[in-house]
């Protein structure tokens, strides 16, 4: 683990360096009502800072443009599984860099606190989106092919780019995030793993119901195809508009033939267009092959993501 890399990034924001003291001026020390999402781990917060400081003493005497931080809290330092956590997705974002996933920016640890500082994505989770009408009515089917897109290449990168390959293992809506452009980043690498070729990468469950893959019930074996499935999952929710819960056992005992647009598509939005219902339908398959009961015979993250790129475009 080199810890520098993420420092790497905050001196192309900051003139000098984020202070723990800064942080906690910027939240008023972790106020609720800069609380911007919570989870098992720990609470998020919304920090605002300026980029440019010149200090004179302890006094502030120059700023400029503000810069919009989340930073995430773990409950407690002294909870040993919270701090592993902490360790692992410090390891995990500082080894790795692409445009889908979000950027850890800085870290720190001590006796009260174990912040985790990134980058600021506006619109939040994917799940809050489609949880609210007015937002997910935002989300045209181009908005939504390109999300689908952005978490296969970001996933693609993670089991064939990186090594070792990283094994995500909690992709859920709740832990994709969206940017102003409604551009996806896969966030909470907490429960991330990273393969061993020389080990039987065999963990403790860990995931969100609903998400994870039928196999972890009787093994609990790691590999690349855990995240295929929850890949799977998530695109059908992406067109659904909502989790596809039980439709995933309907829809993946169908023939092709038999699949019904309108029991595929999220009827918040208005109807695509043939050309864009030709890619859903294409993206809807591909979904329902990465479901499969068999992790062998689910495609690779590598090939979901070319054929998703080598699909008819849409009006992206």
């Amino acid at each position: 683990m080199n810890p520098k890399k993420a420092d790497d990034d905050l001196l192309t924001i900051f003139n000098g360096k984020l202070t723990y003291k800064d942080i906690l001026e910027a939240t008023n020390e972790f106020d609720a009502a800069f609380c911007i999402g919570k989870g098992g781990c720990g609470r998020v917060y919304k920090a605002q800072l300026s980029s440019k400081k010149i200090m004179e003493g302890k006094r502030l005497i120059s700023s400029s443009e503000i810069v919009t931080l989340a930073v995430k809290r773990l409950h407690s330092s002294s909870e040993m599984v919270n701090f592993e956590a902490f360790l692992n997705e410090i390891k995990a974002l500082t080894e790795i860099r692409h445009r889908n996933i979000v950027k850890l920016y800085s870290f720190f640890s001590n006796d009260q606190n174990s912040l985790l500082v990134y980058e600021y994505l506006d619109r939040g989770s994917l799940a809050k989106t489609l949880s609210v009408d007015e937002e997910t009515k935002k989300l045209d089917w181009p908005k939504r092919i390109n999300i689908v897109k952005g978490v296969a290449h970001a996933l693609s990168y993670m089991h064939h780019s990186c090594s070792p390959p990283i094994v995500h293992r909690d992709i859920s809506s709740n832990n994709i995030l969206l940017d102003s452009e409604y551009e996806a980043h896969v966030s909470d690498f907490g429960t991330a793993k990273f393969l061993k070729c020389d080990s039987s990468n065999f963990s403790s469950l860990a995931g969100t119901y609903g998400y994870f893959a039928p196999e972890l019930a009787y093994t609990m074996k790691v590999t690349e195809k855990c995240d295929v499935y929850s890949f799977g999952v998530l695109a059908l929710e992406v067109i659904k508009g909502k989790h596809p819960g039980e439709y995933i056992q309907y829809v993946t005992t169908l023939s092709n033939g038999d699949l019904r647009m309108e029991d595929l598509l999220d009827p918040h939005i208005l109807y695509p267009t043939r050309e864009e219902e030709v890619i859903l339908m294409s993206v809807v398959k591909l979904a329902i092959e990465c479901l499969h009961s068999n992790p062998q015979h689910r495609p690779t993250m590598l090939n979901v993501s070319d054929m998703l790129v080598h699909r008819p475009p849409s009006h992206e």
